[in-house]
């Protein structure tokens, strides 16, 4: 099947993208998540086009997936490019296979140019970035940055199977792929997942942060019951004290300027129709641009949500599933990158990116820059997630200039 048209080279990026949207773990949805079939499947598909493209091509057992376009000086660093193969479910086809097309279209154009690099180019793409088969984000590049812990590998998903067997577990935890001070940096292309260039009719701009993040599972215990037979004021119902937390939740996040906190994953037990909710599980995810508001904001969640919970005769737990602080991109990596993209619009705006992104792990080894570009009405993470032709082409005009001017 072809989507395109106009840009050749943007042509290829997007019949790549239509492909890989068409690999699912579930029919008539795009899905697809750490390990499973469908990742095997578009791995070997974008492994064939490195491949194609000249690049050396390893998939770790953790299903990262690394081509290499290789320096002929042996000794030189590396600059990273890539994302993430991953999706959400029900997810768009431009979030995270956008970076790592445009990467490997760079890397086709410097080889059909001739142009000789003085360090290795790796092009990546991760194999968990969204963090749904586990719930928690990040398990391809914290492979690759040896991050990976004890703790992760117990990990286990919603058929009850923990990480460390899914992985092959006798191998124990992974190393990091490169050497400290082996990488130039790590520099990601990616959606905005937001509205802003849109609204300033641009198509591309530069990430300056990326937001702290914190990912909790928090949960309510009260006491199952006839839902007949136990008056009102007699009940432990966990259902409705948890009701009352995600509304909590919104008003106390909607007093910090700037502050996002979310409420998207609700587990009921026994989820009976006739009887009163026992417990009640919910995911948790509070970011800003600053780490102490992140903190700050889920002391005060968790305080006031065991004064309700003991107002209520329930118990109340906060769990941490996962946190991240506010990480700053590479002054020197962004100022070249803006100016990569000044080559292709009238200005680069500089913006903070609210969403995680592989940056936040790789940043432990490297430098970090990130390009966003522009997607319709800001959305993502929904099956309409669209970006113009026009605009890939120009994201891609702006990562060659950069290797160019970077070499």
């Amino acid at each position: 099947m072809t989507f395109f048209h106009k840009d050749d080279r943007a042509g290829t990026v997007v019949d790549r993208l239509g492909r890989l949207g068409e690999i699912s773990d579930e029919p008539g949805v795009l899905t697809r998540t750490f390990l499973s079939d469908a990742m095997a499947i578009a791995n070997a598909q974008v492994e064939a086009w490195m491949r194609d493209a000249g690049l050396e091509v390893d998939i770790d057992r953790w299903g990262n997936l690394i081509g290499r376009l290789r320096s002929p000086q042996p000794s030189a660093r590396t600059l990273l490019l890539g994302s993430h193969l991953d999706t959400v479910r029900n997810a768009g086809r431009y979030d995270g296979p956008l970076g790592v097309l445009l990467a490997l279209a760079a890397c086709e154009e410097l080889r059909r140019d001739d142009v000789i690099l003085p360090f290795h180019l790796d092009v990546i793409g991760f194999s968990d970035e969204e963090g749904v088969r586990f719930h928690s984000a990040y398990l391809g590049s914290k492979a690759i940055a040896g991050l990976i812990t004890a703790e992760d590998i117990h990990l286990r998903d919603e058929g009850g199977a923990p990480l460390g067997e899914v992985v092959g577990g006798s191998e124990g935890l992974p190393h990091a792929r490169y050497a400290p001070g082996e990488l130039l940096g790590y520099v990601e292309a990616h959606i905005e997942q937001g509205p802003v260039l849109e609204a300033a009719g641009l198509a591309l701009g530069v990430v300056t942060a990326i937001a702290a993040q914190s990912r909790y599972t928090a949960i309510f215990t009260g006491l199952a019951g006839h839902a007949g037979t136990t008056p009102m004021n007699l009940r432990r119902d966990a259902l409705t004290g948890a009701s009352e937390f995600i509304s909590l939740v919104e008003r106390i996040a909607g007093e910090t300027e700037g502050l996002v906190a979310t409420v998207g994953q609700i587990k009921v037990e026994p989820n009976i129709s006739n009887v009163i909710a026992q417990k009640v599980s919910l995911s948790l995810d509070v970011r800003h641009a600053q780490s102490s508001s992140v903190a700050a904001v889920v002391g005060r969640l968790g305080q006031e949500a065991t004064l309700l919970a003991d107002r209520r005769r329930l118990s109340f737990s906060l769990v941490k599933i996962q946190s991240s602080e506010a990480v700053d991109c590479d002054p020197s990596l962004t100022t070249r990158l803006a100016q990569a993209v000044e080559k292709q619009q009238e200005r680069a705006p500089h913006l903070l990116s609210g969403a995680g992104h592989d940056g936040v792990i790789l940043s432990r080894l490297a430098p970090i820059a990130m390009l966003f570009v522009r997607c319709r009405a800001g959305l993502s993470h929904h099956p309409d997630e669209h970006v113009e032709p026009e605009d890939i082409s120009l994201a891609l005009r702006a990562l060659v200039t950069f290797i160019r001017e970077l070499a």
